[in-house]
């Protein structure tokens, strides 16, 4: 089978670009997850896999 490019170039776009710090946030209260939850299925109508879209 033919290949989509060689294997020696694998990975070279992911090791040259740096390695940025992740942010530290903090976690929301698990009563602001639930409300943002019902949120979305009662007033919004949405069914469980379908994206959140905020207008």
């Amino acid at each position: 089978m033919p290949t989509h490019g060689s294997l020696t170039k694998a990975g070279k776009v992911r090791q040259q670009t740096p390695k940025i710090q992740a942010l530290n946030r903090p976690s929301k209260s698990p009563r602001e997850r639930v409300r943002r939850n019902a949120t979305k299925r009662l007033v919004l109508g949405r069914k469980p896999g379908q994206n959140y879209i905020r207008t």
